[in-house]
């Protein structure tokens, strides 16, 4: 005789990501079911006493539903329009020794706005291997849709214009008081020149 090898019926006690929500009938393969499922006490087998427990599992997800939306629209609304900054290792060109990945965005949302969220929330089709400014899309819990930007910043960048801060810091002892070069030509202060290279990164971080 051929062993029944149908999946099992359960009752889910939570979320299962890919099978099913809180009180959901479900099915699932054996070995899933008795190596994971049931001993880490995310479902039971159904049967006939699981009616009432059921119904009690359906109604505290309605109760969580609504609290989980709620909390992600706020969220939502707070992140709207928000340009958040990351400093990554680059060459000069603004190509990225690396990428920025999902892992990447979730510990920058929980570092800078101090939400954690799952990987399955980020939305990016692939890593960001350039610097410069993206639009972020999330998909939090209850579906509820979000967008931020990330502004990537490459560390590259920042030493070359450092670098030509200090070569104009030290060429600066070789002007005279009244800020003109040897050939009696007004030069630009170093507040200014500092200033152009600040806003030459910006633009460089824009690209």
């Amino acid at each position: 005789m051929q062993k029944n090898t149908q999946p099992n019926q359960l009752l889910l006690l939570e979320d299962v990501v890919n099978l099913g929500r809180k009180g959901d009938l479900v099915k699932a393969k054996p070995g899933f079911a008795r190596n994971f499922l049931l001993p880490k006490k995310k479902a039971v087998i159904a049967d006939k006493r699981t009616i009432r427990l059921q119904e009690r599992l359906k109604e505290e997800r309605a109760k969580q539903s609504a609290v989980d939306k709620k909390e992600s629209e706020a969220f939502a609304a707070q992140i709207k329009g928000k340009t958040l900054k990351t400093n990554v290792k680059s060459d000069k060109e603004g190509h990225l020794y690396g990428s920025v990945a999902v892992v990447d965005i979730v510990k920058i949302l929980e570092e800078e706005e101090g939400v954690k969220l799952e990987r399955r929330n980020v939305v990016l089709p692939k890593p960001i291997k350039t610097v410069g400014t993206f639009e972020i899309q999330l998909r939090l819990k209850e579906d509820v849709p979000a967008t931020f930007f990330l502004k990537v910043i490459g560390e590259g960048q920042i030493e070359e214009v450092k670098s030509r801060v200090k070569v104009k810091e030290e060429g600066a002892e070789d002007l005279s008081e009244e800020g003109v070069s040897e050939e009696g030509e007004p030069l630009p202060t170093l507040k200014e020149q500092k200033a152009e290279m600040r806003d030459e990164l910006e633009e460089r971080s824009k690209k």
